[in-house]
């Protein structure tokens, strides 16, 4: 079954527009969204001809990638072919787009303009591609293929992209890149603006350096040392005063060994928040005294988020145990509490407050998005999609 090239465009520019308005960036339309009395459940009625064309695709099932929420009430999710969006936390989600984009990763710095890493099919070439209507059209912002692993963009214009090794600077809304110095052999980089950056560096042998910059990556200063024999990659995040690093271990047995360290003044002391040795990974990296030995759903690390001054989440998954969860510190890494967990493979987090978060997770019959109030202490599914034919 195929869309309409038409009717697809008209229903998801109303979207936009409607996303548009209520967010604040058109003249508010008071009477469209009215407080529901009930929320929608399921799939909302959408995707339907994709969900029938994946059902029972176990290569490629329908599933969200990514997951980001301006606020409590505006958001978008998008996985392979396709994007949805809600103005109303998720009591109700519509259709943004369908068409050839598999998005691996997306980020909106407003409601308006959107930037997405996709592929026209999974395993295929990645593409850095943009939007300027809300998400319901893109359009490739270079004829060649990219490398990036993560994009973060400050507004429409300028921006940040990540490779393992390499980080690089925009300031025409991708159309062009210049390469940031960052020092040798990092594996993991994050710029919170344009002058202060941080970056993880590995010595082989000994382990690894987290090194800083305040003028944007002229020069580079140690802030911290973590001993480990084998050093790989790390990923790393600031916000405000705050900053927090994952240090990779090993991997095996679909295990993996990490360190989470915190700083609540900007680098200049850390405190080991958590310290995972497994069986299958081996030890953590880095020595001393952690407040925890296991991480959420005591399995793989996924994405590490900062919110406010002193807040930071990090989503955990165990493949084998079928469990996704969250942990969090609500002082700067100082206590901290590993949540709840939820049936499901590996999840994806966007918090918009201490207390506000959606969760995206691949369960063995659905790809799902969960919302929490109380900072992922509880969890209510919101929207689902069926994945697989029983």
């Amino acid at each position: 079954m195929k869309w309409t090239k038409r009717i697809h465009k008209t229903t998801i520019t109303a979207l936009s527009a409607t996303l548009i308005m209520v967010s604040g960036w058109s003249a508010p339309v008071t009477s469209v969204h009215a407080a529901p009395a009930t929320c929608g459940t399921g799939d909302h009625g959408l995707l339907q001809a994709l969900q029938n064309k994946h059902s029972g695709d176990v290569s490629t099932p329908l599933s969200f990638s990514d997951v980001q929420f301006l606020n409590g009430n505006i958001g978008r999710a998008a996985g392979n072919g396709f994007m949805i969006g809600t103005s109303d936390g998720g009591c109700h989600f519509q259709e943004i787009y369908q068409g050839q984009w598999s998005f691996k990763q997306f980020d909106f710095p407003d409601n308006v303009h959107g930037f997405a890493l996709a592929s026209v099919e999974e395993g295929q070439a990645q593409y850095l591609i943009g939007t300027s209507n809300g998400g319901s059209e893109w359009k490739r912002l270079s004829n060649n293929a990219v490398s990036f692993e993560r994009i973060n963009f400050i507004d429409s214009k300028k921006g940040f992209a990540y490779e393992r090794a390499a980080m690089f600077y925009t300031k025409d809304g991708g159309l062009s890149w210049s390469k940031i110095s960052t020092p040798p052999n990092t594996r993991g980089a994050y710029f919170s603006d344009r002058n202060t950056g941080w970056a993880v560096v590995i010595v082989p042998g000994s382990g690894y350096r987290v090194m800083k910059t305040t003028d944007g990556g002229g020069t580079w200063s140690l802030s911290l040392k973590a001993a480990f024999a084998e050093p790989e990659f790390g990923q790393i995040s600031a916000k405000g005063d705050q900053v927090a690093v994952l240090l990779y271990g090993g991997t095996g047995m679909s295990q993996t060994s990490y360190s989470l360290y915190e700083s609540a003044n900007r680098g200049k002391s850390w405190n080991r928040v958590i310290a995972q040795e497994t069986a299958g990974g081996g030890p953590a990296p880095g020595s001393g005294k952690a407040e925890f030995n296991k991480g959420p759903a005591a399995g793989k690390p996924g994405n590490l988020q900062l919110v406010g001054n002193s807040t930071s989440f990090l989503v955990g998954f165990s493949p084998a145990a079928e469990k996704v969860a969250v942990g969090r510190s609500y002082n700067g890494g100082k206590q901290w509490a590993n949540l709840p967990e939820l049936a499901g493979y590996d999840g994806v987090t966007s918090f918009t407050s201490n207390k506000e978060g959606w969760l995206a997770i691949h369960e063995l019959d659905y790809s799902s998005l969960y919302v929490t109030k109380d900072g992922g202490a509880s969890w209510e599914r919101r929207f689902s999609l069926k994945v697989m034919t029983q």
